[in-house]
Parts: C-alpha cells; structure tokens; sequence
C-alpha cells in the first residue's frame, strides 16, 4: 500500500463558487460536466468537483495496489469502507472510507492503463 495522493474529490454546494474559487486561488483550470461538477486541472493529481453535496467537503483519495484487500484492512481496523465503485476507464476504481474516528478518506486502484502507464 504506497498511501500517495492519486485524486482529490471536492463536494460543494452549488459547485459554481467553488470552481471559481480554486480556479483564481490557484489558477487551476476547470473543465465543466454541467450542473455544477467537473474536473480541475491541477500540478499533481487529479481534482474532481460535484455539486448538491450536503456537507460540503474535500475527500483525499490515496494509492493501493488491491482495493479490496485495503478496504477489508480498513474495516480489521476498525474504520469503514464503502462500497467499491466498478473500473472507470482511465481512473481505475475507489472507494471512500472512514477511520475508526469518522475521518473520511478514499481508497484509489489505478486502471489497466493508469498501472501500465499506457
């Protein structure tokens, strides 16, 4: 488990101050999906924004080599892990989890491509 930071994942209310926001703060580029989600372009890893997010909220997605024998370490340690989401062309797959103190975080397996560094 190397634990590097693959993915940021931003939550925001209505999506459109906080793209914005980030856009002048850093100068991050965004490339808009409609109703407020979309993709940053930032230096180090990928940073998605969804809109509609109760609580809004940053979640840091961290680097595994097998996803599912991560999230079952996370629950052997008392923290929980969702549901692991299906291989997304490019990105591979995620699940987001919590410690045994509520602190959320994600579990991130890069795709066939993203490993291969095709």
């Amino acid at each position: 488990m190397s634990g590097a930071v693959t993915h940021i994942e931003i939550g925001s209310l209505t999506g459109a101050k906080t793209s914005g926001f980030f856009e002048r703060l850093f100068g991050w580029s965004f490339t808009s999906w409609g109703e407020g989600s979309g993709v940053f372009t930032s230096p180090t890893c990928k940073v998605g924004l969804h809109a509609k997010d109760p609580t809004p909220q940053m979640v840091v997605y961290l680097a595994v080599q097998d996803i599912e024998q991560a999230a079952k370490r996370v629950v052997e340690l008392g923290g929980q892990a969702g549901d692991i989401s299906p291989d997304e062309p490019g990105f591979g797959r995620f699940c987001t989890c919590k410690d045994p103190e509520g602190v959320v975080f994600g579990l991130h397996q890069g795709g066939t491509a993203a490993r291969s560094g095709a």
